[in-house]
């Protein structure tokens, strides 16, 4: 099928109820984020619950990245309380700055997590460079135009995805 290639490993409702504990003891010891509706609402610095992550990914012994295709005013605005290894204008989908994220954390493809909320920047990136991905729920629904655009794309793979869970399921 024509859209099995932008199907994510992973579906979650959010990044904050993803298990990193279990992630870590499978082997896993870096995790890339999107910064815009994956962490916080569009434009948001961070806030209380992106703190405690971070805060919770490094006591875990996580290396983590933010790979964001903003400027790097809202990036370091957001990374400002964080801390952490940041890329901006990433021009994802585009593998080579998932490969930097990787190579500023220490890590390989066999054990770095992607986790994004869009499927044709984040997700297919993710997939190109070899990651292991989780797509998230967008947190705040409203956005620029061509990501609303963007959306009802996804949608119809999104519903291909969920399709295949459901056949794999009976």
């Amino acid at each position: 099928m024509m859209f099995e290639r932008f199907f994510p490993d992973e579906y979650v409702a959010s990044t904050y109820i993803i298990p990193f504990e279990k992630l870590y003891e499978e082997g896993y010891r870096g995790v890339i984020f999107d910064i815009d509706n994956t962490l916080v609402p569009h434009g948001a610095p961070a806030d209380e619950r992106a703190k405690k992550l971070f805060k919770r990914l490094s006591d875990i012994g996580f290396s983590s990245c933010l790979l964001s295709n903003n400027r790097e005013k809202r990036v370091k605005m957001f990374n400002k309380e964080i801390q952490t290894h940041y890329i901006n204008n990433a021009n994802k989908p585009s593998t080579k700055n998932y490969i930097r994220a990787m190579e500023l954390m220490g890590t390989d493809k066999t054990n770095t997590v992607f986790v994004g909320d869009q499927l044709f920047t984040d997700v297919w990136g993710a997939k190109r460079t070899g990651i292991r991905n989780i797509l998230v729920k967008p947190i705040h629904p409203k956005e620029e135009i061509q990501i609303v655009l963007k959306r009802s794309v996804e949608n119809i793979v999104l519903h291909f995805y969920k399709k295949r869970l459901k056949n794999r399921e009976n």
